[in-house]
């Protein structure tokens, strides 16, 4: 990067722990979501996936031809990876018969493939310099990849080992609790964790998304996804308005020499 953009500022928001709680919330939004059109509509994962695989093209196109950060559209592009990634790991997971561990390990392989492809071309996979298109493209495309990993994991942990919806979600939400542990009292690389932590928001969201709206047979709590889905969607919304949305700003000369030696 140019040591004249430092200071700059990028197309995504600080990342702060209001950024964070909507992101889970986000998350939680994508399962219940996702599932409202591919289950309660009774549309299929298939259909599904086109439906939001369209909304999702508008909403990063509207994000990168945006010439600021803009909150609302910044995270309603979130929320379509979100759901998005719950409906490809559905039908990848089931529709296909891979299975989620067959599933997981090839959107594994994808997000460290996108990771190392955006890393040799900018140098750098830091959110902080998210402020040109290209850079923006391979943003996105991760996050597609960390949503899509993070609904099969999810899945995979709740009903292939016994935990339950509420026991993944503690699962997850303990590996959320060690990764900011690390971040406060270590001096691991602060891209490395936050992709990590990235990660892991998605299966804590999918878990919770689940426990709202899945029958109490299958051990939910049989929440209306319409309904879950609305009241999240408005708690996004008020978060948004309420919680200040400022964009990250870029790092340039010896700081963010000091951010590509941890990555290395």
């Amino acid at each position: 990067m140019n040591q004249d953009l430092a200071g700059a500022l990028s197309k995504v928001p600080e990342v702060t722990l209001g950024f964070w709680v909507i992101k889970i919330l986000a998350t939680t939004l994508g399962e219940t979501g996702g599932d409202s059109v591919t289950m309660s509509l009774n549309l299929g994962y298939l259909t599904g996936t086109f439906i939001f695989l369209g909304i999702f093209a508008v909403a990063v196109i509207a994000q990168i031809t945006a010439k600021k950060f803009h909150p609302f559209i910044f995270w309603i592009t979130i929320v379509a990876t979100t759901t998005l990634g719950t409906t490809m790991a559905d039908y990848v997971d089931r529709s296909l018969g891979i299975g989620y561990l067959g599933g997981s390990s090839i959107l594994l392989a994808g997000l460290i493939a996108s990771l190392a492809i955006w890393r040799w071309v900018e140098g750098s996979i830091s959110v902080n310099t998210v402020a040109t298109p290209r850079v923006e493209v391979f943003y996105w495309v991760t996050i597609l990849f960390s949503q899509t990993l993070g609904t099969a994991l999810g899945d995979w942990m709740a009903d292939t080992n016994g935990l339950g919806y509420e026991g993944g979600a503690l699962v997850f939400a303990a590996g959320l609790a060690i990764l900011a542990g690390a971040y406060y009292y270590t001096t691991i690389s602060r891209t490395f964790l936050f992709w990590a932590a990235f990660i892991l928001t998605r299966p804590l969201g999918a878990t919770v998304g689940d426990l709202l709206d899945k029958p109490l047979s299958h051990g939910g709590l049989a929440i209306s996804r319409y309904l879950a889905s609305g009241i999240l969607a408005a708690v996004i919304v008020a978060l948004i308005l309420l919680i200040p949305q400022r964009a990250e700003a870029q790092r340039g000369g010896r700081v963010r020499e000091q951010d590509e030696a941890q990555e290395a």
